[in-house]
C-alpha cells in the first residue's frame, strides 16, 4: 500500500511548509486495527500498539536527509526499530503524528504485512521516507 496524507495531515503539512504552526518534531506509532489509511482518518482511526515493550518514536526535524533525484525530492529518516518483549498479535502499518499526538500526518499498511509478534519479543524496523513528484 502507498503512503496516504489524509486530509487533517495536509492542512498540517501546509501550516508547516508555510511556517504558519509552530514547527515541532513529528512521532510515528505502530497501530494493531485492521485499518487501510484514507483520506478522512484521524488519530481515533488507529489503534496504537500498546504490546509490552513497545514505544512510539519521536522523528526529530533536523535528522530527515532531503534529496532531489531525477525530479523526485524525497526526505528520507535512519531505518527504526520498535521492539517488543512480549507478544503482541497483529501490527498492521504505522502513522505519523504531530509531537502532539493530535493529527496524523500520514500513515502507511505494511505491504507486505501484517506481523505477529511471538510471546518471546521481536521487533520492527521502518525507514520512514516521503517522495514528491
Amino acid at each position: 500500500m502507498a503512503l496516504l496524507v489524509p486530509y487533517v495531515g495536509e492542512v498540517e503539512m501546509l501550516n508547516r511548509i508555510l511556517n504558519h504552526s509552530t514547527p515541532d518534531d513529528v512521532v510515528i506509532h505502530l497501530y494493531t486495527n485492521n485499518a487501510t489509511p484514507a483520506p478522512g482518518d484521524t488519530v481515533g482511526s488507529y489503534t496504537q500498539s500498546t504490546g509490552t515493550g513497545y514505544a512510539a518514536i519521536t522523528l526529530t526535524g533536523a535528522n530527515w536527509t532531503i534529496a532531489t533525484n531525477a525530479g523526485t525530492t524525497s526526505a528520507t529518516y535512519a531505518q527504526v526499530t520498535f521492539t517488543y518483549t512480549g507478544p503482541e498479535p497483529t501490527v498492521y502499518g504505522y502513522y505519523v503524528t504531530n509531537n502532539a499526538g493530535t493529527v496524523v500526518m500520514w500513515a502507511e499498511r505494511f505491504s507486505d504485512g501484517p506481523y505477529a509478534i511471538p510471546s518471546g519479543g521481536g521487533s520492527v524496523k521502518i525507514t520512514p521516507k516521503i517522495q514528491l513528484q
